[in-house]
This record gives structure tokens, C-alpha cells and sequence, in this order.
């Protein structure tokens, strides 16, 4: 497993609340638990005093994601390391689940945690891997939704760092209104001018008489 995987372990976790929506989906052990995905003996570590403290965690990632869409660099930095520094990892090498053509291991690096609580190890492997995607692709591939009112966190890997939008869905919510916005302005722009030009005629007429 790669370790830049690890870092859709801050996205999925910063994306259970839409601020803007008053929407939060972090309510329960349940949802805790969905947030390992196939990790089930991590998982079954959670308990009902893991979603206060996975909210806290929450709050500190979307920080780090705010800061680096702000073009804050050094902010987004200290603040991930602060979490880093919080929330240690053991880097090991496995060999699990994963064989060549002849049946041998396929040695990759795995972050091993041991943590006191579901928190701490999520939040370590979080952490650890939005820092190996920031240092291997920069801070600015760290990124919130501009589809308003959206700002779900992304991690940009367009060969251009062109990403904007979380989603398909919101990229093409955000042309269309972008389409809409534009329609209404040569619309209404006709009208205007039409307006402008009967005036200044009519100024014309008066300084004439």
C-alpha cells in the first residue's frame, strides 16, 4: 500500500460536516467506524467517546486544508505538524496481502499505529499521509471546494493543478452557474445600453433647443 493512500483518510473524515449546509454526519460510533473502511480491527477500537474527539481532529484538518487553499504555505505546515508531533506513527514494512507472479511478498511501507484510542490512530495515519502528499505534490495540491456552498476538502493530482471542485457533480454545478450568470449580463446589457443611448439623445435635443 502507498502511503500517499493514506491521505483520503483526512479527506474522508474533513468531509463528514458541510459547514456551510449546517450539515454533519459524524454523530455516532457507526459513522467513526465507517471512516477506517476496510480497516475493521481499527475500527472496532471506536467507541461513543471517539466521535467528540474525532470532531476535534476534524476541525484541526480542515484548518490545514483552509490554510493551504489561502495560499497560507507555512501556516498549513506548522499546522499538520502539530498534528504530527500529537498523533506518532511507526513506519514498517509489509508484505500482506500483496504477491508477485511467483507467489512471493510485495514489500511496500505500511504505517503501523498504537494508539490509546480509535482517535489517535486515525488521526495519525491522517496526518501522515496528507504530509507525504503535501511534500511529494506541494501545498497547493490541498485544496476546498470553490462550488459554493460547498468547501468539501480535495487533494489535486491533475497533471496542471487545475482542480477546483471536489466533485464532477460540483464542477458542473458551478459551469452552469457560471453559464446562467453569463446569460443574464447580455441580457440585461441590451437593455442598458438602449437606456443610455435614449439619454444621451435626449440631452442632445436639450442643448440644441
Amino acid at each position: 500500500m502507498e502511503l500517499a493512500y493514506y491521505s483520503d483518510y483526512a479527506v474522508r473524515l474533513v468531509n463528514t460536516e458541510e459547514p456551510a449546509r449546517n450539515k454533519d454526519s459524524l454523530t455516532s460510533v457507526e459513522a467513526v467506524r465507517e471512516l477506517f473502511g476496510t480497516s475493521s480491527q481499527a475500527a472496532r477500537r471506536a467507541t461513543d467517546s471517539d466521535v467528540t474527539r474525532f470532531r476535534s481532529v476534524r476541525g484541526r484538518l480542515r484548518a490545514v486544508f483552509a490554510a493551504a487553499d489561502a495560499g497560507e504555505e507555512t501556516q498549513a505546515v506548522d499546522l499538520l505538524n502539530s498534528l504530527l508531533l500529537e498523533f506518532p506513527v511507526s513506519p514498517q514494512i509489509s508484505g500482506h496481502d500483496y504477491r508477485d507472479e511467483d507467489g512471493r511478498p510485495k514489500w511496500h511501507m505500511h504505517l503501523a499505529d498504537h494508539p490509546s484510542n480509535a482517535t489517535a490512530g486515525y488521526a495519525a495515519i491522517a496526518a501522515m499521509g496528507l504530509a507525504f502528499h503535501l511534500t511529494e505534490h506541494g501545498v497547493d495540491r490541498l485544496g476546498l471546494c470553490q462550488a459554493t456552498p460547498c468547501r468539501n476538502a480535495y487533494l489535486d493530482t491533475s497533471t496542471n493543478r487545475s482542480r477546483r471542485y471536489c466533485s464532477d457533480r460540483c464542477a458542473t454545478r458551478a459551469n452552469v452557474a457560471a453559464y446562467r450568470a453569463r446569460k443574464r449580463l447580455e441580457t440585461e446589457r441590451p437593455a442598458s445600453t438602449g437606456r443610455t443611448a435614449d439619454a444621451s439623445q435626449e440631452t442632445t435635443l436639450s442643448t440644441e433647443r
